[in-house]
């Protein structure tokens, strides 16, 4: 404690930091114009029903919710997931990148620009051919579910940028507090461990919510590799109604839920953004 309360003592420059401005576009206003873009949407359809479609287009909505609640669900599931799995492995590649060891600063480094700059399309892909359908274990055969590929192959860009996130917040910290603890006669890992990544927490939060944000809303690109979550099964409702009226409206209230789920998250970030923020 003594340890701690010198170090504590050292003072930290004041520096304007920069927010991130990814939630940014998840605004009140925005949200107000999404919820009036669905009403419109539903009422020209309305208008547009022929007179011998006998169910209307909010009846039509409020049957098939439970359904998109189920597949948004899952939605919400993948991006837990991939976002625990990418942080985990996020975090110890951005101990690599601050190692003392070159070679492993340089391989990680080459695996966070390759994770960041590819398509996250592409690596669905990727993930979803390479591995396989299933395990064969001991004459047990495993499935190996799709769900789970996608998941993991979301998470690689999580855990890129996640890296990212790490190194950036422990160099952010004052080489003072590097010296104070080793004049102290702490190790380099118990520097790391005690006294910079306690006090990188809520330098990391903020962007790490506003990535989780960014995911749940590509969670969606699941549907195109095979994953049956909310835009596959809006797919199928479209195809089982056979309606074109109910295809605008439909998207709309999927995208409504989307913000309403996201939308918190934003607020959050931009509140930790500001409590955290370190003025000059």
């Amino acid at each position: 404690m003594k340890a701690l309360a010198v170090l504590q003592s050292v003072e930290l420059p004041r520096v304007v930091g920069d927010r991130s401005r990814g939630a940014a576009l998840l605004s009140a206003r925005t949200g107000l114009v999404l919820a009036a873009a669905f009403v419109v949407s539903v009422a020209f359809a309305q208008v547009a029903v022929p007179p011998a479609m006998h169910a209307t287009v909010p009846e039509l909505l409020v049957k098939w919710t439970p359904l998109l609640a189920h597949g948004f669900a899952f939605n919400l599931l993948i991006s837990v997931c991939a976002m625990v799995t990418g942080t985990v492995a996020g975090v110890a590649l951005g101990f690599a990148r601050i190692s003392l060891f070159a070679p492993v600063r340089g391989t990680s480094w080459a695996v966070v620009q390759f994770f960041r700059n590819a398509p996250w399309l592409v690596l669905l892909f990727f993930v979803m051919y390479l591995l396989p359908f299933e395990f064969h274990v001991a004459g047990v055969t495993v499935p190996f579910p799709d769900w789970i590929k996608a998941t993991i192959g979301l998470a690689l860009p999580i855990m890129a940028n996640m890296a990212e996130i790490v190194r950036g917040a422990v160099q952010s910290i004052p080489t003072a507090q590097w010296e104070a603890a080793r004049s102290l006669a702490f190790s380099r890992r118990e520097t790391l461990w005690k006294i910079i990544l306690p006090q990188c927490v809520k330098r990391m939060l903020p962007p790490w919510m506003n990535w989780y944000a960014i995911l749940t809303m590509a969670t969606t690109l699941a549907s195109i590799v095979g994953v049956s979550e909310v835009m596959t099964i809006t797919l199928r409702i479209t195809n089982a109604e056979g309606r074109t009226d109910l295809l605008i409206p439909i998207y709309s209230y999927v995208l409504l839920a989307f913000f309403v789920y996201c939308y918190p998250i934003a607020v959050a970030t931009r509140r930790l953004e500001a409590r955290y923020e370190v003025r000059g």
